[in-house]
C-alpha cells in the first residue's frame, strides 16, 4: 500500500513539474525551455530570438502583421522597396493580389516550416516572379529561354532591393574595368590623443608621466578606484582620450530620472560600475549601437535576452570561444577600443568557417598588412570589417561604421554599392558575389562564373537607341 501511495505521489509530482515547465515556457519571455514548444525550426534570420515568441505572436498565438516592419521598415525604406505594399493599393495592380497577396510579408516569409524554407527565409515556390511577369518572356527575347524560377538568381533580380541591379545603373557602369585605378573608400578622420604615453614597457613608466595621465582621468573617479598604469597608458592612446572622454563618462555616466515636475528631468547620482554596458557606448555611438542591435551579433540584446555567444551560432565557430558574450567589448577590448583588432582578429577569434579561415591567404589580407606596415595609404587595406561592417557617410557628412554585419549579406548584392565598387567594376562585382566557390575561398581569386545582367542591360539600351535612330531617320525621309 505504501508503495502504491509513493508511486502516486511520484506521478503527481512529475506532472506538476511538467505543467510548471510548460507554463513557465509559455509565460516567461526569454525562457530557454521555449524551444521545446516550437512547432518547427526557426529560420536563419530569426533563430537567435526564437525564445521571444511574443515579439511576433499575439497572446492568442496569432501572428502580428506589423511585427516584420517593427524591425525591417527602415531597411526597406533605404532599399527603395521595389514591391512595397502601397504599390498594390493602386486599383491598377489590384488583380495581381489574386495571384500573390503582396501586401502581407507572411505570404512569402513564414516561420517554423523548415521543409519549405529557401534562402532569404522565402517559404513559397521560387517561381513566384513568373506568375506576375509572364509578359517579360515576350517583351524581352533575351529572357525567352530562362527558367521560371531563375529570376532571383544571384546577380539578376531581388524582390525588395535592386539598388545595384536596375537597368540604368547596370548600363551606366557597363564599361568599368575589373579593378579600378583608384580606391574610393571612406576614411575616418584621425584624432590626436590628448596624451602621448612613453613608448616603452608600461612597468617602466616614469612617475611624473603616470601622474600627468592619472590626474586627468582619475580626477572624477572614486578614491578607492585603483590607478592602473597599464589601463592609463592604453586609454591615453585612444580617440576617447583625444575627445576628452574620462573614466566617469563610461563607468559612472549620469542618467536622467523622472521627476514630479513635468518636462524637467533631473540627473541621478552616478554609481561606479566596472562593467560598461552597450547602452553606455550608445550614448556617443548612437548609429553604431542601433545597427549593432539589428544584426545577429546584437539582436538578442535588442529583445532583452542574454548576449549572443558563438555556441549559439549556426556557422562553425572556434570551440574555445563558445561562451564568449558578444557585446561592444567583445570586439573593442576595454580601454584600448582597438579598431585594428576589431577589424580582423576579433572576427577570426570566433569564426571558424571556410570563408573566414581563407581570408589570411587572400590579396585583400596582403593589402591590409601593407597598410599596417605603413607601405600603403590609410584605408587601402581590406579587412573583414571593410566588407561586413563598411564605413558609411550620413546626411551631415560624418563617416561612421555600419555595425549590422548582416545588412549587406542577405542578399549579398547589397554589398555591391557600399563595398565592392570601391575597388572593382560592377560586372566583376556581380560575378564574384554569384560565385559560391569563390565566396567559400573568401575571394582569393577572380570569379569563374559570369552573370549576364550587365550585358543584357547594355544590349537593351543599345537596341532602344537603334530603334530611336530608325524612327528619327524615318521622320526625316518623309
Amino acid at each position: 500500500m505504501k508503495g502504491a501511495k509513493r508511486l502516486w505521489l511520484w506521478f503527481i509530482g512529475v506532472n506538476v513539474a511538467l505543467v510548471g515547465v510548460i507554463l513557465y515556457s509559455a509565460m516567461a519571455p526569454g525562457a530557454l525551455t521555449k524551444t521545446m514548444l516550437l512547432p518547427g525550426e526557426t529560420s536563419h534570420g530569426h533563430y537567435q530570438i526564437e525564445m521571444r515568441c511574443d515579439v511576433c505572436h499575439t497572446e492568442g498565438n496569432g501572428i502580428r502583421e506589423d511585427a516584420c516592419l517593427d524591425c525591417h521598415a527602415e531597411e526597406l525604406r533605404l532599399a527603395k522597396d521595389t514591391h512595397p505594399s502601397s504599390k498594390f493599393n493602386d486599383p491598377v495592380n489590384a488583380e495581381m493580389l489574386a495571384t500573390l497577396d503582396a501586401q502581407s510579408c507572411l505570404t512569402c516569409h513564414r516561420e517554423h516550416v523548415q521543409e519549405q524554407t529557401l534562402e532569404m527565409g522565402l517559404t513559397m515556390p521560387s517561381d513566384y516572379c513568373y506568375h506576375c511577369h509572364q509578359e517579360t518572356l515576350e517583351s524581352r527575347p533575351s529572357h525567352a529561354n530562362f527558367a521560371f524560377d531563375s529570376c532571383a538568381t544571384a546577380g539578376c533580380h531581388n524582390y525588395h532591393d535592386n539598388r545595384a541591379l536596375y537597368e540604368n545603373f547596370l548600363n551606366k557602369h557597363a564599361s568599368e574595368e575589373d579593378f579600378l585605378a583608384e580606391m574610393v573608400g571612406l576614411v575616418r578622420p584621425e584624432k590626436t590623443p590628448v596624451f602621448t604615453a612613453p613608448n616603452k614597457n608600461t612597468a617602466g613608466l616614469a612617475a611624473e608621466n603616470t601622474a600627468d595621465i592619472s590626474a586627468e582621468i582619475t580626477a572624477d573617479a572614486p578614491e578607492t578606484f585603483p590607478s592602473d598604469p597599464v589601463i592609463l597608458e592604453e586609454w591615453a592612446s585612444t580617440a576617447h582620450a583625444a575627445a576628452g572622454v574620462n573614466c566617469s563618462d563610461c563607468h559612472a555616466p549620469l542618467t536622467v530620472s523622472d521627476t514630479s515636475t513635468p518636462n524637467q528631468p533631473s540627473e541621478t547620482e552616478p554609481t561606479w560600475d566596472a562593467a560598461v554596458s552597450h547602452e553606455t557606448c550608445g550614448r556617443c555611438h548612437e548609429q553604431q549601437l542601433e545597427t549593432f542591435l539589428q544584426g545577429h551579433h546584437g539582436m538578442r540584446l535588442a529583445q532583452d535576452l542574454s548576449p549572443m555567444t558563438p555556441a549559439q551560432a549556426r556557422l562553425p565557430m572556434h570551440v574555445d570561444a563558445a561562451h564568449r558574450e558578444l557585446d561592444c567589448n567583445a570586439c573593442h577590448t576595454g580601454h584600448r577600443f582597438d579598431t585594428t583588432f576589431a577589424s580582423v582578429d576579433a572576427c577570426l577569434t570566433c569564426h571558424n568557417d571556410d570563408h573566414s579561415n581563407a581570408f589570411l591567404q587572400t590579396s585583400h589580407f596582403q593589402a591590409w598588412q601593407s597598410e599596417l606596415a605603413g607601405d600603403s595609404p590609410q584605408g587601402s587595406g581590406v579587412t573583414c570589417a571593410t566588407c561586413h561592417m563598411p564605413r558609411l557617410e550620413d546626411d551631415d557628412g560624418e563617416v561612421w561604421v555600419q555595425h549590422n554585419q548582416n545588412a549587406n549579406l542577405r542578399p549579398n548584392e547589397k554589398m555591391i554599392r557600399e563595398v565592392c565598387m570601391h575597388c572593382h567594376g560592377l560586372a566583376f562585382s556581380i560575378d564574384a558575389l554569384a560565385d559560391r566557390e569563390l565566396i567559400r575561398q573568401c575571394f582569393g581569386s577572380s570569379p569563374s562564373k559570369h552573370v549576364e545582367s550587365v550585358d543584357l542591360a547594355q544590349s537593351w539600351f543599345e537596341e532602344k537607341e537603334r530603334q530611336k535612330e530608325a524612327r528619327r531617320k524615318k521622320r526625316q525621309s518623309k
